[in-house]
């Protein structure tokens, strides 16, 4: 078996299997089209924007319910074991939603299943394949892989938005919900796996901390205190950005665009954070990244006026940056083999921010 600086070593194969898988994941397909199918669902049925925009919070809320029980599966099973059925449900239960009948609970029942099988199908499964593969390549491995979603960030918005033009929304939940069943399950089936464990290594102390060390490390419970605090800002934004966009008089096309220029930058700062990971402090890089995104908000915000401005360029590229570090940190704490349950628990501190995205987005007033 080749080293990790070594194309051809099999590890970057399950790194690129598994940016694809995210890219079909929930963190791509339904993070970011929830923003677009919004005002279209919520015109058909006469539904209030908050009542749409529930659905988002419950969806995120099973996210942060499921994460624990996820991770806890992650480190005993394959993870394509728990991988390809969690998509599968996924897929079916995207594409079911073309069948959506005008009762609230229909929607909030299929977006309560979403969420249950999300993070079976998103970062945090396929970050326990990788642990196991790379040491000195971690981060950037980590990065390759996340930058699946950043690249669905890129294209889903446009891609979305022009089906519904031709094919009405209905048509387009089909068309998204097909594509990890026909994409995503035969290539995770494929080529994501766990690195081959050597015969000697099952007497030896895994390297890593235990659940008991990392629960009871400062570094770890920071980790959660800032996940949670990025995903008050994020959460709210990127699932409304589309719909207060176009209430604003920008055109639906237009602001499926905004949404992939955050998606571009993003996949800048996820690219460029995994390398510096593989060579320095991560805790230093996601202090600088805070420091940056904080300094793009006071400074550029209160200047802008257009769709795009430095303000979202920059801050976004933080953003993508910092979701790296949040997930690289834990996997570099504890053995590649047994982080899933923690980086559950720090998702689930993310991912419980929901609640207050309940209503977030209210409708606009009369004209």
């Amino acid at each position: 078996m080749t080293g990790e600086d070594d194309l051809h070593y099999e590890g970057w194969r399950v790194a690129s299997a598994s940016a694809l898988g995210v890219f079909v994941s929930f963190a791509s397909i339904f993070i970011y089209t929830f923003g677009i199918f919004l005002k279209p669902i919520a015109q058909e049925y006469h539904w209030s924007r908050e009542a749409v925009s529930s659905a988002f919070g419950f969806a995120a809320i099973m996210v942060a319910v499921a994460s624990p029980a996820i991770g806890y599966l992650l480190d005993r099973f394959e993870p394509r074991r728990i991988i390809l059925p969690c998509l599968l449900v996924f897929g079916l239960a995207f594409a079911s939603l073309s069948t959506l009948t005008p009762h609230l609970w229909h929607l909030y029942g299929t977006f309560v299943v979403l969420g249950l099988v999300g993070n079976g199908t998103a970062q945090m499964a396929y970050a326990r394949a990788l642990g196991t593969w790379f040491e000195a390549r971690r981060g950037t491995a980590l990065a390759i892989m996340m930058a699946g979603g950043a690249v669905g960030a890129m294209v889903l918005p446009p891609l979305t938005q022009a089906l519904i033009v031709r094919v009405g929304w209905r048509n387009t939940c089909v068309a998204l919900g097909v594509i990890p069943l026909a994409v995503g399950l035969p290539t995770i089936a494929a080529f994501v796996r766990e690195r081959p464990r050597p015969r000697v290594s099952e007497t030896r102390t895994t390297p890593g901390a235990t659940v008991a060390e990392g629960l009871a490390s400062r570094v770890f419970w920071l980790l959660l205190i800032v996940l949670f605090c990025a995903s008050v800002a994020q959460n709210g934004t990127i699932a409304h950005l589309a719909a207060l966009l176009t209430d604003r008089g920008v055109s639906a096309g237009e602001a499926a665009i905004a949404m992939a220029a955050m998606g571009a930058a993003s996949l800048v700062g996820r690219l460029v954070t995994g390398w510096l990971l593989d060579r320095f402090f991560a805790a230093s890089r996601l202090r600088d990244l805070t420091a940056l995104r904080t300094f793009s908000t006071v400074v550029f915000e209160p200047a802008s006026d257009g769709i795009i401005t430095s303000y979202e360029i920059t801050g976004v590229v933080a953003r993508g940056a910092k979701r790296e570090v949040s997930i690289s940190a834990p996997v570099k704490m504890f053995d590649g083999r047994t982080v899933s349950k923690r980086l559950a628990i720090t998702i689930e501190g993310g991912q419980v921010t929901a609640i207050s995205e309940l209503g977030a987005s209210p409708s606009p007033p009369p004209r």
